[in-house]
């Protein structure tokens, strides 16, 4: 049990009519702070990117795989440190991170200006917040004809749900996980926050050099929305399935970068939304033609 991801709490628990107090676990939730250092050896600078409530853990690969899926930073290449910074008027130094580049690295700083669309999307315009992201994805035209068995799929919830030690014991965290073809399970992270629980599965595949991802599956624990689709379009991945169900935003986006996207998954149903050809289903091949 990760000890810097759950908090043991007294609470009155009612059963029947009858109340004792008890032990719970619960998912801790504080505030990151980014931090980016930047510029020449002889000229470098600092500066505040997001703060962002997350459950601690995997703090590098949170910020890493942020300014990523930002379009900030463009490889591991770019990062030269990543390390905590010690804050005098801070309770806990962990709750700040400081992302150091390398020194001829410039940052695509004015990528934080389409925050406004991610955030605002469904009540600005759709179709503005995905020309911003075709303006910073690497991997957005790439034609990738990866597919995944229908039983293969169907069983991917059960295998998340088994390795989610964190939900397991407090029922309150996202997750994001990555799968090969397979369904073999290569990468899982948690975190209050599903952006987050991206981020971090993202960051770490940036540390492991995997990108693009256009040979593996992701699985989000809940719904599908637009900014959770912007960060897997990032990072090359095009077969999403949800648990729940997605966006309008999400599915026109998906739809626009050619991803294959599946909702509300289930052990012996889903939805696909968009791009149903990379999903194998028995008997249906001559469907995708018509």
């Amino acid at each position: 049990m990760p000890s810097n991801a759950i908090l043991i709490m007294p609470v009155t628990r009612l059963t029947n009519g009858e109340s004792e107090v008890v032990n719970d676990l619960v998912a801790i939730e504080e505030p990151l702070e980014i931090r980016l250092e930047h510029g020449p050896a002889h000229q470098r600078k600092t500066q505040n990117i997001s703060v962002t409530m997350r459950t601690p853990g995997h703090d590098a690969e949170l910020a890493t795989g942020f300014l990523f899926t930002e379009g900030i930073i463009k490889s591991a290449k770019d990062v030269q440190q990543v390390d905590y910074k010690f804050i005098a008027c801070a309770e806990n130094r962990e709750n700040v991170i400081e992302v150091s580049l390398v020194a001829d690295v410039v940052p695509h700083l004015q990528n934080t200006e389409r925050n406004f669309y991610t955030t605002s999307s469904c009540g600005v315009c759709g179709k503005g917040s995905i020309n911003a992201i075709r303006t910073v994805s690497d991997y957005q035209s790439a034609d990738f004809n990866n597919t995944i068995d229908t039983e293969i799929l169907t069983a991917l919830p059960g295998i998340l749900r088994h390795n989610q030690k964190v939900f397991e014991d407090t029922g309150g965290l996202h997750a994001s996980a990555l799968f090969d073809p397979e369904g073999n399970l290569l990468l899982l992270r948690e975190d209050v926050g599903r952006h987050n629980a991206l981020d971090k599965l993202i960051g770490a595949a940036i540390s492991q050099q995997i990108l693009p991802m256009n040979n593996h599956v992701l699985l989000l624990s809940g719904r599908a929305s637009f900014e959770l689709i912007q960060k897997a379009a990032m990072a090359g991945i095009n077969i999403i399935v949800a648990v729940g169900a997605p966006s309008s935003l999400a599915v026109q986006l998906a739809q626009e970068f050619n991803i294959t996207l599946v909702g509300f998954l289930r052990v012996q149903r889903f939805n696909i939304y968009t791009a149903p050809q990379r999903i194998l289903i028995p008997n249906y091949e001559d469907s995708y033609q018509k």
